[in-house]
C-alpha cells in the first residue's frame, strides 16, 4: 500500500517513462518514413512548422474557445460563495494564482481546468456538480483541477498534441509524395524492405502515437487524483466524488471530443466506442488507487 506521497512520485517517474517513449517513437518513426521512403527532409520541417503554428493558436486561444464551445458564464462570489471560497481557499493552499472560474449550466455533474499556465487558468465546473456535491467532495473536485493547473498539464499535452500533429502532417504528406532521392549504396532488396517499413510506419504510427498519447493522459489523472489528495488530506472525499460523478445519469449535452479530455470524468460514459479510447482511466481504477491512501 502506497501513501499519497509514494503515489504522487511514482505517477510523476511512470509519467516521465511515458513522454520519453513518445517523443523517442515519434523522431525515431519520422525519420524512418523520410529516410526509407527516400522524402525530402525539408517535408519534416514543414510538418514540424504546420503542427507548431496550429498548436501555439490553441496554446493562446484554446482556453477561451473551449469556454465559449461548452457555453461556460462566469461564476460570482455572491451567486456562487461555496464554489468561489473553495476555489479561493485551495490556490492559496496550492500557492497559486486564483484562477477564473466558470460554470455551465447543466444537470450533469463535471468539471474541467483549463489555461496555459498558472497565471491564465480557469476553473468550470457544471451546475449540476454544485447541486449534487457536498463542500467535501467539491474541495475534493476542485483540488484535481487546480493540479492540473499546477502541473503545468495543459502545457504538456500542448506539447503532445504538437508531436503528434507533426507526425500526422508528415504521414499524410508522404502518403501523396513522390521519392525523390536516389538508391545508390542500397541493394534492391534492402531498398524494398525500408520501402516496406516506411509504409508500414506511415499507416500505423499515427496509431500507436495516439495510444501513448492517451496513457499519457490517463496517467495525468492518476497525478492529479494523487496531488488532490496530497492537498485535502482527504482521499474519502474524491472516492465519493467520483462515485457520484460515474453514477450521475444526466449527459452533458456540451461536451464534445475536441473538449473531452479536459474533464474529470469522460462525459461519454454511456457511449462504449468513445469509452474505449478515453483518456481517462476507468473510475473503478482511480477509486482503487485512492483507497490505498485511506
Amino acid at each position: 500500500m502506497q501513501n499519497v506521497y509514494e503515489q504522487v512520485a511514482s505517477n510523476k517517474r511512470r509519467s516521465a517513462i511515458i513522454i520519453t517513449a513518445f517523443i523517442t517513437f515519434i523522431v525515431f518513426s519520422a525519420y524512418l518514413i523520410v529516410d526509407s521512403l527516400r522524402l525530402d527532409y525539408s517535408l519534416v520541417f514543414f510538418a514540424g512548422l504546420v503542427s507548431i503554428l496550429s498548436s501555439l493558436t490553441s496554446y493562446f486561444y484554446g482556453d477561451k474557445l473551449v469556454l465559449n464551445l461548452n457555453g461556460a458564464q462566469k461564476a460570482s462570489r455572491q451567486q456562487y460563495f461555496d464554489y468561489y471560497t473553495v476555489v479561493e481557499n485551495l490556490s492559496l493552499a496550492s500557492r497559486i494564482p486564483m484562477p477564473q472560474i466558470y460554470v455551465i449550466n447543466s444537470p450533469a455533474a463535471n468539471a474541467f481546468a483549463t489555461g496555459k499556465d498558472p497565471q491564465h487558468a480557469s476553473v468550470c465546473v457544471t451546475t449540476g456538480l454544485l447541486e449534487k456535491l457536498n463542500r467535501t467532495e467539491l474541495e475534493a473536485v476542485i483540488s484535481h483541477e487546480l493540479s492540473h493547473i499546477s502541473n503545468f498539464d495543459t502545457r504538456l499535452m500542448t506539447i503532445v498534441s504538437l508531436l503528434i500533429g507533426s507526425l500526422s502532417i508528415l504521414t499524410n504528406i508522404a502518403l501523396r509524395s513522390r521519392p525523390n532521392r536516389s538508391d545508390r549504396g542500397r541493394s534492391s532488396s534492402a531498398s524494398a524492405l525500408l520501402a516496406l517499413i516506411g509504409i508500414l510506419l506511415v499507416v500505423f504510427s499515427p496509431i500507436v502515437a495516439k495510444l501513448i498519447q492517451l496513457a499519457i493522459s490517463r496517467q495525468r489523472e492518476y497525478l492529479a487524483d494523487a496531488s488532490a489528495v496530497k492537498l485535502t488530506r482527504q482521499p474519502q472525499g474524491l472516492i465519493d466524488a467520483l462515485k457520484k460523478i460515474a453514477s450521475d445519469p444526466d449527459i452533458l449535452a456540451s461536451a464534445s471530443t475536441a473538449t473531452a479530455s479536459l474533464y474529470i470524468s469522460n462525459p461519454f460514459k454511456d457511449n462504449k466506442f468513445t469509452s474505449l479510447f478515453s483518456t481517462h482511466p476507468p473510475i473503478a481504477d482511480r477509486v482503487a488507487r485512492l483507497q490505498q491512501m485511506l
